[in-house]
């Protein structure tokens, strides 16, 4: 049975700041909360930021999860209100019928694939030169996974998914002019804005002299209306997440009353 949670995190704890700046350190408290977790059992999490006061973690698991050790390190131990909420995700899933319309909120990570990036790292530039060459030239059997920086290339990014992911994005009812990444006012659009977008570059471990290069993610955070087109592949995106870097806070897809997406996520 699947568990949506809404973890509040205190953003002023020092316990809270490496899990803030370093997603592979809040993956590792987020999989810590998942008792006796199947190797293949996906979780998906997405951290929040809307409001810098009061950052909010969301937690999509396949069993009920107990988030004790995050409140108790980033969150509001003895505070009002609930620290951390968890509700049954099936009655959001059998919603899903064809034609319905939610709110959606997305944080992901756009990206493609380019055996010539246009500036290559020291890693990217150590594995074109170590590959095999013919004619002079150097042949990768795979390209480099390179983000998407650009509004107008990360909004390309999710409209080639949706079709594929059980829904459409309807075209607004209004078109605000100088959207990112969106045409000028008058043009039908679909119905989606890019609310943000991070660039972040982290270690696994702690700095060390000789350690690999960090991880840079660059992620987009889209939000919009969508219609469902297709229920039972949906329902599977929703479990199992929309795009790459899963590990790190991206794919989760959320759905919500369109009164409630900007509250509620």
């Amino acid at each position: 049975m699947p568990y949506l949670s809404r973890i509040r995190i205190n953003p002023l704890r020092s316990g809270s700041q490496p899990l803030l700046k370093n997603p592979h350190r809040m993956k590792i408290e987020v999989l810590g909360g998942v008792p006796a977790r199947a190797q293949d059992e996906p979780v998906l999490w997405r951290l929040d930021t809307f409001d810098r006061h009061q950052p909010q973690l969301l937690v999509l698991t396949h069993t009920k999860p107990n988030w004790d050790h995050i409140v108790e390190r980033a969150g509001w131990p003895g505070a009002d209100g609930e620290h951390a909420l968890i509700r049954d995700y099936e009655p959001l899933l059998s919603r899903l019928v064809i034609g319905r319309e939610f709110g959606f909120r997305l944080t992901a990570n756009p990206v493609q694939s380019t055996a010539t990036p246009d500036k290559l790292t020291e890693h990217q530039r150590k594995a074109v030169d170590n590959a095999p060459t013919s004619d002079g030239r150097s042949r990768l059997r795979r390209g480099f996974r390179v983000g998407h920086r650009s509004a107008r290339h990360q909004m390309d990014w999710l409209l080639r998914r949706v079709s594929k992911a059980g829904f459409e994005i309807p075209l607004a009812r209004t078109t605000e002019a100088g959207a990112p990444g969106m045409p000028e006012q008058g043009d039908p659009v679909p119905d989606v804005r890019l609310a943000a977008g991070r660039q972040l570059r982290f270690h696994k471990k702690r700095p060390q002299r000789e350690q690999k290069p960090p991880i840079t993610l660059v992620t987009a955070t889209f939000e919009g209306r969508l219609r469902v087109t297709d229920p039972e592949l949906l329902r599977s995106v929703l479990l199992n997440g929309l795009g790459p870097a899963k590990r790190y806070g991206c794919g989760l897809l959320t759905l919500a009353p369109l009164y409630e997406t900007r509250n509620n996520g």
